[in-house]
């Protein structure tokens, strides 16, 4: 089903199992407006179209935060600090190393509950930033419903020369880690979940359609995901300006674009996005969850009224918003 964030029932990982069974999810029947900086952008004669209605600078600026997102900096500020508030409060990490390099680590934020559900987060930032360290205020939230909450470091595109493919795989054994080690935490094994957002919900996806019996685990090892403003076909992306740091291929898109490999998801979905997104964020998400729908897989769609990119993805530190509220209820912890 689709819910605003003004109104919309318990979420819960049975009703996400049911309304998967059922095929129930309703998306939205216009898409959202998305705002852009400045809302009325100077004229210019539009060009030849590249995807859909979108010439080459429109679809450059649908997947640029900037243009359609005023207060980028002001947030970035606000989040800094919180991650400072909340790492006092909470303490710093555990860090625990799930590969042989240096980056190759997650940082662990102990909840006092034994035997505890396991939260994994994959950081965005358009696939060229982000540290696990930054994301105390999002523990915060996990470790103090009693959870355990484990960031994952990775390294960015800018370090693998353009290639995604290294970032998935670092992605995967994080949470082939976090599994087989839950124990060592005082997490529970039978109990991994999973959140992201921003370019991190891109690479969640391919967590999600990870073929993980091949490595002799369980098919269904991530219970439940929630997934914010993410990127599920690579198409569009790689004809944007992304692909200037972004080396794409034939292979790349097709192996790492989650929509085209639905039928390697087991794990219930929440997917989000806000009304003041980009166009293309918000169609992105869109349209995964119709696909999902279409498979009969469990999912959900949660339409974010006023929140442009950046302020959705703080609502994964906020017990009351969009996304932590989602997250908890569908750990039973809400």
């Amino acid at each position: 089903m689709q819910v605003s964030h003004a109104n919309r029932s318990k979420l819960t990982r049975r009703r996400l199992l049911a309304g998967g069974a059922a095929g129930a999810v309703a998306l939205a029947s216009d898409p959202a407006a998305a705002q852009r900086c400045p809302a009325t952008p100077p004229d210019r004669p539009k060009g030849p179209l590249v995807w859909l209605d979108l010439d080459q600078q429109d679809l450059d600026d649908a997947y640029d935060q900037e243009v359609y997102a005023f207060n980028a900096r002001n947030i970035a500020e606000r989040h800094a600090a919180n991650n400072e508030t909340a790492l006092a409060a909470i303490g710093k990490p555990e860090r625990a190393a799930y590969g042989p390099t240096d980056i190759e680590k997650v940082d662990i934020y102990r909840t006092r509950r034994p035997d505890a559900p396991v939260m994994v987060f994959i950081h965005g930032g358009a696939w060229r930033g982000g540290r696990a360290a930054n994301f105390a205020l999002y523990a915060e939230v996990f470790v103090k419903a009693g959870a355990n909450f484990v960031a994952v470091d990775f390294n960015n595109v800018l370090e693998t020369k353009g290639d995604l493919f290294p970032m998935v795989d670092q992605c995967r054994r994080a949470v082939a880690w976090t599994y087989r080690n839950a124990a060592s935490f005082g997490g529970d094994a039978s109990a991994i979940y999973l959140c992201s957002r921003s370019s991190g919900s891109h690479l969640a996806g391919c967590v999600l359609i990870t073929e993980w019996e091949k490595q002799g685990l369980p098919r269904d090892l991530i219970k439940g995901a929630v997934l914010g403003s993410g990127m599920y076909d690579l198409k569009p992306v790689r004809l944007s300006k992304r692909g200037n740091y972004v080396k794409f291929t034939d292979e790349m898109e097709d192996a790492l674009s989650a929509q085209r490999h639905i039928a390697n998801i087991h794990t219930p979905l929440v997917l989000a996005h806000g009304t003041l997104e980009t166009p293309e964020f918000q169609r992105q998400t869109r349209d995964f969850a119709a696909a999902l729908k279409a498979a009969g897989k469990p999912v959900q769609l949660i339409v974010g009224k006023g929140y442009n990119h950046y302020e959705l993805g703080e609502t994964l530190g906020n017990p009351y918003a969009i996304l932590g509220r989602a997250a908890l209820e569908m750990m039973k912890l809400a």
